[in-house]
């Protein structure tokens, strides 16, 4: 879900309310009414929505260079004697040059940062205060790291089995199932673990029940990249022969198969919007593809492979090549960067992860050598919604917000390319949505032929009558002809009715008038 209110995000929301108003959905009166009611609800909200845009007074601020200045030129010194005091001591560096490389993440709404080290090194830190949560020695091979819905717990990919810790570093589960993990997503809104590697299986996990939602086969070796669209929850998986597969948890077969590169993909991203996916290819190549048409837009050459790729919430685009981390901008613009937005070395080491903090300016790089936060004006929302995510939260509010979102929990079958789609209703003709073989039935008057009425009579549902050989009968067959009692002479009785009632049946169906005693029993022998 998006935070904060864009003017495209309503375009593309409610483009057919604002075509047609007084579009009939159904026959049903009421249920049209009521549909109609909803959808002017719905525009009187995205109306109002659009008016608060006034109110948002705060903006995004990007590096501008004077004269013959270039803002790629610009270090992270004169930055940080640049800005305030508070921003200047966000920018740090982690010296840990025994465990890494080191792969990091960020908590949702940015407060926390987990660092995973190759060699068992994990650590949960508050960056901007510098409190140490936990630290953990595994003496473990660490793949991945992942922080849950919110900082108390948090995933570990470790050799074999992916664990599952909490803020304190004590170890709640461990994953059996999820085998040689390499990548970790969590979809927040549907409490689902996702994990793929080395054995080419793609797996759902729901946190909140424990239960493996999906097992995936996808076919094509071991998983090198994977990426969520926030848009949507589809899982974007790069594989060894340069093709993206978007896969859901309810589908055992890709989405959509892209060939995204002509070599491994090495790292992926995918915007707030779900609109443009960005893919790095061991060809040396930098490709931005639009999703809603799945075409290539740019491409672009990077000296060495890219080993990560991540999108801020403003659009930049963070590159991670060798021992340089490049941040491009306007990357999704129609027109073809020539130069990047900024440039930073770490010089003898070489980049594992980066990633923007979350309504921060800032960067986060994994290294070889431990990690380092970078100021990168402009990246972070500037107008953030406090009731989706908040970061300056309470213990309360935290707990608050962790009940109604598992009250809220989406199914994983809500999970496709488009999720607008979800509760609309199919507005075509009925001839539209008949499939051939009920086309071809029907006439163009109308009326159906000779064969076709003979078939649906045979298809017709008969009456359930009883037959000669019903129990009434083997019970008379079996007493005595000459003895009469009161239970022989009910069951007469009931044969008698019974055969009227078959014989009224056969005349109502074709159609023969039914005899009526005009006067009666006691006058009918004047008849």
């Amino acid at each position: 879900m998006d935070v904060g209110f864009s003017q495209s995000k309503y375009e593309r929301q409610a483009p057919e309310l604002k075509k047609n108003k007084k579009s009939k959905y159904t026959k049903d009166k009421k249920l049209n009414a009521n549909l109609k009611k909803l959808d002017s609800q719905y525009r009187d909200a995205v109306k109002s929505a659009e008016n608060t845009d006034i109110l948002l007074q705060e903006d995004a601020g990007f590096l501008e260079a004077e004269g013959m200045e270039k803002t790629f030129k610009f270090r992270q010194s004169e930055i940080r004697d640049s800005v305030d005091v508070s921003t200047a001591n966000k920018n740090f560096e982690l010296k840990l040059d025994q465990f890494g490389p080191y792969t990091l993440d960020y908590s949702r709404n940015g407060r926390d940062l987990l660092i995973g080290g190759k060699k068992g090194h994990i650590a949960s830190i508050d960056w901007r205060s510098g409190n140490l949560d936990c630290e953990l020695h595994l003496n473990e091979t660490v793949n991945a790291v992942k922080y849950l819905h919110n900082d108390q717990y948090f995933a570990v990919a470790q050799k074999k089995y992916t664990f599952i810790y909490d803020k304190t570093g004590v170890e709640l589960h461990r994953l059996k199932q999820h085998i040689e993990a390499t990548n970790l997503e969590f979809l927040p809104y549907h409490f689902l673990l996702a994990t793929s590697g080395n054995t080419g299986f793609l797996k759902y996990h729901d946190v909140s029940t424990g239960v493996l939602v999906s097992e995936l086969r996808t076919k094509l070796g071991p998983t090198l990249s994977m990426r969520q669209n926030p848009w949507n929850g589809v899982m974007h998986l790069g594989h060894g022969n340069g093709t993206v597969t978007l896969w859901s948890p309810s589908m055992p077969t890709p989405l959509v198969k892209i060939q995204a590169s002509r070599g491994p993909i090495r790292s992926l991203a995918v915007n707030r919007d779900g609109r443009y996916m960005v893919v790095a290819g061991a060809d040396k190549t930098l490709k931005i593809w639009d999703i809603r048409n799945f075409k290539e837009l740019e491409s672009y050459y990077t000296p060495t492979p890219a080993s990560s790729l991540d999108i801020s919430d403003t659009g930049l685009v963070s590159v991670g090549w060798g021992p340089h981390v490049t941040i491009w901008k306007d990357l999704f613009k129609n027109s073809r960067q020539s130069a990047p937005y900024m440039n930073h070395l770490i010089a003898g080491s070489r980049i594992q992860t980066t990633r923007f903090v979350p309504f921060e300016d800032f960067l986060g790089c994994g290294h070889s050598n431990g990690v380092q936060s970078l100021i990168i004006p402009g990246a972070g929302e500037a107008n953030f919604d406090a009731l989706e995510v908040n970061p300056f939260e309470t213990a309360k509010q935290r707990q608050q917000s962790e009940v109604r979102s598992l009250l809220n929990k989406l199914s994983p079958d809500m999970i496709s390319l488009d999720p607008n789609v979800i509760g609309t209703v199919d507005k075509r003709k009925p001839q539209v949505r008949l499939t051939a073989k009920e086309l071809s039935t029907i006439t163009h008057n109308g009326e159906k032929s000779q064969t076709e009425k003979e078939d649906d009579l045979k298809l017709k549902i008969r009456p359930q009558v009883k037959g000669k050989n019903s129990a009434l009968r083997r019970h008379l067959r079996k007493k005595t002809q000459n003895i009469v009692d009161q239970r022989k002479l009910r069951i007469e009785a009931n044969l008698r009715k019974e055969k009227e009632m078959r014989k009224s049946n056969y005349d109502k169906e074709h159609g023969i008038p039914e005899k009526k005693d005009v006067l009666g029993p006691a006058l009918a022998r004047f008849t």
